[in-house]
């Protein structure tokens, strides 16, 4: 079978809502993102930069536009 061409490719990056193992804080995130990204009420390191997909340490409750 041939593979379809696919003339525009679809963003492999998306948002994530993330609660804090900390303080219980919930906030929106990047999934690719390329700074140590922490939480705005008690500072703790929720995801930190890999170069590609972040390594996210907080608990993940939802995920926006992640297309698959």
């Amino acid at each position: 079978m041939k593979r379809k061409k696919v003339l525009v490719p679809l963003p492999r990056s998306y948002f994530v809502k993330v609660k804090c193992p900390s303080c219980g804080n919930e906030q929106i995130i990047f999934s690719h993102a390329s700074r140590t990204v922490r939480c705005r009420v008690c500072d703790e390191v929720l995801a930190e930069p890999t170069g590609g997909k972040a390594k996210i340490k907080a608990t993940v409750l939802e995920i926006y536009g992640k297309m698959e």
